[in-house]
């Protein structure tokens, strides 16, 4: 079985080398990207993308503005997104689910949790 491929898309370098660290112990290749137009940019250069984690918070271009990009590209309607986010607001989190976003996880996520959820939309 081929190694699926997981976008981390954050601002703060702390959180993308965490969350980065955390799915690559669980042999998953992992590229990261520091905005949504960043994230843009490695998502189209990697058509091998299997799922993308997400926060909402971010310059240049947030993680709804993101959300909403891909999902009006015919290629990427069905690809898994988990939004990562502090904001924790019922508001924020149906406009994440709404755009698109299969899951909403609030940080700090627990590590076991995050791997769980990422298994899980694989199937």
């Amino acid at each position: 079985m081929a190694q699926k491929h997981i976008l981390v898309i954050d601002d703060s370098k702390t959180v993308r080398n965490l969350v980065s660290f955390i799915i690559k112990k669980e042999g998953f290749k992992v590229t990261s990207a520091e905005d949504g137009l960043d994230g843009l940019e490695k998502l189209y250069a990697n058509p091998d993308i299997s799922l993308i984690v997400c926060d909402v918070n971010m310059p240049k271009m947030d993680g709804f503005t993101f959300i909403k990009t891909i999902r009006e590209q015919e290629q990427y309607r069905d690809l898994p997104i988990i939004v990562l986010s502090t904001e924790g607001q019922e508001t924020d989190i149906q406009k994440g689910l709404g755009l698109g976003a299969n899951m909403y996880m609030i940080k700090p996520a627990q590590p076991e949790k995050l791997v769980r959820n990422i298994k899980m939309l694989l199937g």
